[in-house]
């Protein structure tokens, strides 16, 4: 039962990490987007910088512990 929730836990953190990933891409490619005029795309290319890199951090994390 303990493997279980560590399990949970080691998930959970994954997903939060991905999750901030994806919102801080949204805030800076809207930014990015806006600046060059192109909103659309610079939405596209943070949701998927953010996305890879929150979850690249959050398996880093995840082998810490």
């Amino acid at each position: 039962m303990s493997n279980e929730t560590d399990d949970n836990r080691t998930a959970d953190k994954s997903q939060k990490s991905a999750g901030i990933g994806v919102a801080m891409g949204v805030c800076m490619g809207a930014a990015f987007g806006a600046a060059l005029d192109n909103i659309g795309l610079g939405i596209a290319l943070g949701i998927a910088i953010g996305a890879a890199l929150g979850t690249t951090f959050g398996a880093r994390n995840n082998k810490k512990e």
